[in-house]
């Protein structure tokens, strides 16, 4: 599993970076100070750190000097907008900068994008003997590829890569149509039964009373 540092002395904004960040399919640590942070990437590996720059103790400018020795990908998150500070973030090396506030959805995308660049997400996920190739956006069992729509896609590599793990369906919502999830809709059930009809998955994907959907392991 893909595991994510997130740096941030502001402990709401660690715990919307973890949980986000969980419900993506990711596992996320947390260090609330530059020097926390500098013994965790010490004693463990990371996929990617999200690093603010004002912490206490050791600043993100000065840790990022010993994260580049790591070769460890980084995107700044921080409430300086400055024009310098996001040149000098880049110029040291970091993937990208957000500035707070900043919207999940696109630090979703935005995380992703980087793992992508980095080669950390996985290009082939096989379930049972159903086969997600991620590069080229096909679906195969048995060699046979199986035509799903772009949602239907997108729905599946979300359930693929939270396997066990309950999805609320506002957070469908958000993450494959973007926005906030409108009253009194039918179109995640919608898609999520074309999807199972597709793939033969009606004991996969199961209903979580009062709470959205799982796909079984």
């Amino acid at each position: 599993m893909i595991k994510i540092l997130a740096v941030d002395d502001e402990r709401s904004i660690c715990e919307l970076l973890k949980l986000s960040l969980c419900r993506a399919g990711y596992r996320c640590v947390c260090a609330h100070d530059g020097m926390e942070a500098a013994d965790l990437i010490e004693r463990e590996s990371f996929d990617l750190i999200l690093l603010d720059i004002m912490l206490p103790k050791v600043d993100g400018f000065e840790l990022m000097e010993y994260i580049r020795t790591t070769d460890t990908p980084v995107i700044f998150i921080s409430a300086r907008n400055a024009v310098e500070d996001r040149v000098k973030g880049l110029r040291m090396g970091a993937e990208d900068y957000i500035v707070k506030p900043f919207d999940v959805l696109e630090l979703l995308a935005r995380v992703e994008g980087v793992l992508r660049r980095h080669r950390k997400l996985e290009t082939t996920i096989r379930i049972d003997d159903l086969e997600i190739n991620t590069l080229s956006m096909q679906v195969t069992r048995d060699g046979r590829e199986i035509p799903l729509t772009r949602k239907e896609y997108e729905l599946l590599l979300l359930f693929a890569r939270n396997a066990g793990v309950v999805l609320p369906k506002d957070t469908i919502y958000e993450r494959i149509w973007g926005g906030e999830y409108p009253e009194n809709t039918r179109t995640v059930e919608l898609h999520i039964q074309r999807m199972k009809k597709k793939l033969g998955w009606d004991y996969k994907i199961r209903p979580v009373y009062g709470m959205g959907y799982r796909l079984e392991r």
